[in-house]
């Protein structure tokens, strides 16, 4: 049960209030910006909430039990706030939302409505629809250990253990040309096999994306190195950006073992029976079964 203040309560029940929704957004980069449906700035705590930016949000949908609730927040996109490159950079995903009831003329009365995180962002031209997800949305989320045959670390963390520093697992390169709007080829990574960065991880280091990391879809060498990135960075990429990039996993038992030395940290059950044998059955008259064989 919320504890409302009794200053705010006394305001409530007189009928005639001062209140304004204020959205409290921590980014992924620690970044936190305040917004407000008021049409003056309102200073929660030391986050001071703009007004005029259009932003405006949906009813709060709360559910029995632990199905998940939440709503929607809607806006223009905004250079100094809410502009498209953070956007499109990722810099929203996941980000922290909290969501208060402000008294205006005295913001120190105020209650928390929900809290939560952004979830899917749609673009609509100028304007934003992004997915205010309930913290009751974590349970629907797999979390512990999961019995399959492919690994379940990723290449590099602790229980991993591979250096992604190695020079064997680590290149520096300069896009060379574009082959599509998320595809290039690549100067500088010629010694390294076909295949070794895809689902790597490539960080710009110049150009206009530079700072931005993204994962890598495709690694040839065929004829010269082409990488294949799996979406479209905020900038257009340009010959003459330059980018580090760390190698990539499948997660496959043959790949741990073969390409990275490290089948004893494997994690995952690679002699798993898989769907073919569950579903096999007995013939008989067949040899090798005492009569009979197995057969899907």
């Amino acid at each position: 049960m919320r504890s409302i203040p009794a200053a705010l309560q006394a305001r409530l029940e007189s009928g005639a209030t001062t209140l304004c929704r204020c959205w409290l957004i921590t980014r992924r980069d620690g970044l936190r910006q305040g917004f407000t449906d008021h049409d003056e700035d309102v200073q929660v705590d030391d986050t001071p909430c703009r007004a005029g930016r259009g932003l405006t949000g949906s009813e709060v949908m709360q559910k029995l039990g632990l199905a998940a609730g939440g709503s929607e927040l809607s806006g223009a996109l905004a250079d100094d706030t809410l502009n498209e490159d953070d956007l499109a950079a990722g810099y929203y995903d996941g980000a922290a939302v909290e969501l208060w009831l402000v008294d205006w003329r005295e913001p120190t009365l105020r209650l928390l409505l929900a809290k939560g995180t952004l979830g899917e962002v749609r673009r609509d031209g100028a304007a934003f629809i992004a997915e205010m997800r309930g913290l009751s949305e974590r349970l629907n989320q797999d979390s512990g250990r999961f019995y399959t045959a492919t690994c379940a670390a990723d290449l590099g963390d602790a229980r991993c253990g591979v250096a992604l520093s190695h020079p064997a697992y680590a290149g520096s390169g300069t896009v060379v040309a574009l082959t599509a709007t998320s595809a290039f080829t690549a100067s500088g990574l010629g010694g390294f096999a076909s295949g070794l960065f895809s689902r790597g991880r490539l960080t710009f280091t110049g150009g206009g994306n530079a700072g931005l990391s993204v994962e890598v879809k495709q690694h040839t060498s065929a004829g010269g190195v082409t990488l294949a990135l799996w979406q479209a960075m905020p900038q257009p990429i340009a010959p003459g950006d330059t980018f580090t990039v760390t190698a990539g996993c499948d997660k496959r038992f043959a790949t741990c073992r073969d390409r990275f030395g490290n089948a004893v940290n494997f994690r995952g059950f690679p002699h798993i029976p898989g769907n073919d044998f569950a579903l096999s059955y007995p013939v008989p008259g067949e040899p090798g079964n005492d009569g009979g064989s197995l057969q899907t």
